[in-house]
């Protein structure tokens, strides 16, 4: 088997990314490993500059209350892996997730990917798609996925 020496744990600060982070913090205990949290900023008004009603001079203002909120919140996720007693960094990026998560898992010499993913089905897996479906099919190492547990089963 394959030493497991650095995870990265993508995060979009949704409960199946928490959850994510809970099993590579197991994990990385397990195979003292350390971890990295990427969190990637996807600009709202990328596409958005693109319609005719939008003007791009109001952009920095508007995303900078964003950024600083995002920033905050990978640092508490920083600060409760730490607590475990593990070897944490974190990075944010800019960019389309599916994208950079593999290239900065091959760039960064990541041996395994643990991430979130929503388990949407149907229509609003046909619109939304899935960032974690993308990274699977591309990623440089394995990945495992991770999905809240539905409160009702049948």
């Amino acid at each position: 088997m394959a030493s497991i020496t650095r995870i990265l744990v993508p995060t979009d600060f949704s409960a199946p990314s928490d959850s994510a982070l809970d099993y590579a913090t197991t994990l990385a205990g397990s195979f003292t490993a350390s971890l990295v949290l990427l969190y990637v900023f996807e600009d709202p008004f990328a596409t958005a500059a693109y319609a005719p009603d939008v003007h791009g001079s109001g952009r920095p203002r508007a995303t900078q209350p964003m950024i600083q909120d995002d920033q905050t919140q990978l640092g508490s996720r920083v600060a409760r892996a730490r607590q475990q007693g593990l070897a944490v960094t974190s990075d944010f990026v800019w960019g389309n997730p599916s994208k950079i998560i593999p290239e900065y898992a091959a760039a960064q010499g990541i041996d395994l990917i643990v991430m979130g993913t929503h388990g949407r089905t149907g229509v609003a897996h046909l619109i939304l798609g899935s960032v974690a479906e993308r990274v699977v099919r591309v990623a440089p190492c394995p990945v495992l996925t991770v999905r809240l547990p539905s409160i009702t089963r049948n």
